[in-house]
């Protein structure tokens, strides 16, 4: 009898967003087909699958150990997350080459489904780092006897999604320092620079406003600048080590003494990054805006404002939401105010969304950036369906009057 072969040997997930990329949370159900493409006839202990997710650190640091000896340190550190085996054919055996008991497949193509849950627990979203990586995959294992295992592992992409539409990622950052220079025994006038941005959570592809004020009082030109930094943190062995890279940056025009700059939202767009990991014990990501001066031979006068870039963007009505709270707290004479005895019917929906506008909110999502395609589908595809829908209409009388059925009290609106 001729053995058959092994063709291919596949792994495919079942996408659940518009860009057929495997992207899942915690709590998430990981389904998919392992495929498996003979040429005659195979006979076959088990196929197994092995699902894994974990982060990583590893680095190394030379030591001296005296005056001809040296060494080479390694920290390593690893946190596991889940780990999910299932058998899709055959059953668990020691590895012999026994011939009872095996699993017949004819020539052709044959598809094996499988699935598995996350933990509920919050998960690190998957990254890759200098000295450290957080990672989820599927691997899929062919076990016959008198042959080497065949193996093939496929990753997929989790993010542990952050809301940036909550009061701590809201409110907004500022700061203001002051610096003096000085030149052997002569001193200059002083350099400040004060800053402020809306709110602390952005999401990548969004344009954080800077509002800051830069006064040169000293002899020399100075250039006020902006930067976004990305901090990479890896513990091991109650050691860190830390990597920062540039982000993006813009740069305001040259400031001569005497001169005052003023940047009333001053535009710098955050490119496709990786969200913030805040809750790995080994791995932590963290981002801030650095509003800096360049001070020629000395020091740079700088202010660091912390970000945290989330997943989920801010709600249509955040900030508007934002800028009536602010305004109310510093006027409380809204308390004496008195409504209209008619109130006035507000504007239709054509007067405020114009149909060339609804039309191009209703594109297809093909239509949209790279950063957008890049992103989990059903997000953009809410926005896009709803984000100019016409509200219900209006009238000054009630057509769902309350009507109690029965004798319990109602509760106060919130």
């Amino acid at each position: 009898m001729v053995l058959g072969k092994v063709k291919s040997l596949t792994i495919s997930f079942d996408c659940l967003n518009d860009s057929n990329v495997p992207v899942y949370s915690s709590g998430d159900t990981v389904s998919g087909r392992v495929s498996l493409e003979v040429t005659g006839e195979i006979r076959v202990k088990s196929l197994k699958i092995h699902a894994r997710g974990h982060a990583k650190v590893r680095w190394t640091e030379s030591r001296n150990a005296g005056s001809n000896t040296a060494y080479t340190q390694n920290y390593t550190e690893e946190v596991e997350y889940f780990n999910h085996k299932d058998i899709l054919i055959g059953q668990e055996r020691d590895d012999d080459n026994s011939e009872e008991g095996l699993h017949t497949i004819h020539s052709g193509r044959h598809e094996y489904a499988f699935s598995f849950e996350l933990p509920q627990t919050p998960l690190a979203t998957s990254f890759e780092g200098r000295h450290g990586s957080v990672r989820y995959w599927v691997k899929a294992e062919l076990h016959r006897p008198w042959f080497l295992p065949v193996k093939l592992k496929k990753e997929f992409t989790v993010f542990e999604h952050i809301d940036i539409n909550t009061p701590s990622l809201l409110s907004p950052q500022a700061g203001t320092k002051e610096k003096t220079l000085c030149c052997w025994f002569c001193t200059s006038g002083p350099i400040s620079l004060s800053a402020k941005i809306e709110r602390k959570g952005y999401t990548p592809g969004e344009s954080i406003q800077i509002f800051a004020e830069i006064e040169n009082c000293s002899s020399r030109v100075v250039v006020p600048k902006a930067a976004i930094y990305q901090t990479q943190a890896f513990y091991a062995k109650g050691k860190m080590k830390e990597v920062k890279q540039l982000v993006a940056s813009l740069r305001g025009e040259s400031l001569s003494s005497g001169k005052t700059e003023t940047w009333n939202g001053k535009q710098l767009k955050i490119p496709p990054v990786s969200p913030s990991i805040l809750d790995c014990s080994i791995i932590r990501v963290e981002y801030s805006l650095m509003v800096y001066v360049d001070i020629p031979g000395a020091m740079d006068l700088f202010l660091n404002l912390p970000l945290v870039i989330g997943t989920i963007p801010l709600h249509p009505f955040g900030s508007r939401t934002s800028s009536v709270s602010s305004q109310c707290s510093m006027n409380m004479n809204w308390l004496g105010l008195t409504l209209p005895e008619r109130p006035e019917a507000p504007p239709s929906y054509a007067e405020v969304v114009t149909e060339e506008q609804r039309q191009s909110s209703l594109a297809p999502l093909g239509a949209c950036d790279d950063f957008e395609r890049a992103l989990p589908g059903p997000l953009f595809a809410y926005i896009q369906e709803f984000r100019f829908l016409p509200p219900p209409l209006y009238s000054e009388i009630d057509p769902n009057p309350d009507q109690p059925t029965d004798d319990r009290p109602s509760c106060p609106s919130r």
